[in-house]
């Protein structure tokens, strides 16, 4: 191997890492809305380059983690708050139709794949660890859509379970906060069950469900919760 090779590749480990290590921060909350990400900041804290840094922002640009203003500094993407029902509406869409496809068309793997995701799932929730829960939940689901055969579908759905992962977050924390447990476990198992009984107009129905379960939890944890605090999205012109 070349040094040259070997320079590359170290560098690319080192941006992966600062990758990763911001994305879950970012997913998990602990990097806020709005937070600035300043690359000198950075390069400080993990004792690299700029470029590497650089680098790993470019990527979390492209997940819509963080945006980049016109100043050209970087910052946490705000939730938009204002257009949470019409996120609403395009997941309720995503969900309905991959979980039917999923009953439809499902094969014994598949329904071993989703079966295995559903356990995971489960196991993330007895951590408590709200990151590892929003991560099994989106593999559960991403099982599901792999089932369903379409793959235009299922990335459609992939981008709008990665977008409200910091949402989940949230809905986790209300759902601890209320002492109603995570309800999710069960509603997985029902979808689950329809999908291995090949169950379509059920499994359309327990999907449209678990959309509406998650908007009006994730609604009633902003109305109880929201403050100055948290910059959950751009004020409008009017505010």
């Amino acid at each position: 191997m070349s040094d040259e090779t070997e320079v590359k590749r170290v560098r690319g480990t080192g941006s992966r890492s600062v990758y990763e290590t911001l994305r879950n921060e970012i997913l998990a909350l602990t990097l806020p809305p709005g937070q600035l990400l300043d690359e000198q900041t950075l390069a400080e804290r993990f004792s690299m380059s700029r470029a590497p840094i650089r680098e790993a922002l470019i990527r979390l640009g492209a997940d819509e983690l963080v945006v980049t203003l016109l100043n050209r500094s970087t910052i946490v993407a705000p939730i938009e708050v204002a257009t949470f029902p019409k996120y609403v509406e395009a997941l309720d869409i995503a969900q309905r139709m991959n979980t039917r496809l999923a009953a439809e068309l499902r094969t014994d793997e598949d329904l071993k794949a989703i079966t295995k995701r559903e356990k995971a799932f489960v196991a993330a929730v007895k951590t408590g660890n709200h990151l590892a829960m929003s991560e099994a939940n989106k593999d559960f689901h991403m099982a599901i859509a792999h089932a369903g055969k379409n793959p235009y579908l299922a990335n459609f759905y992939g981008k709008l379970l990665s977008q409200g992962q910091r949402m989940l977050h949230m809905h986790f924390e209300y759902l601890e906060r209320t002492h109603e447990g995570y309800l999710l476990t069960d509603e997985h198992k029902e979808m689950v069950d329809a999908i291995r009984d090949k169950n379509v107009d059920l499994a359309d129905e327990l999907a449209h469900a678990h959309t509406r379960q998650f908007q009006s939890n994730f609604m009633s944890f902003m109305q109880e919760n929201y403050t100055t605090d948290v910059p959950l999205g751009r004020k409008s012109a009017a505010e």
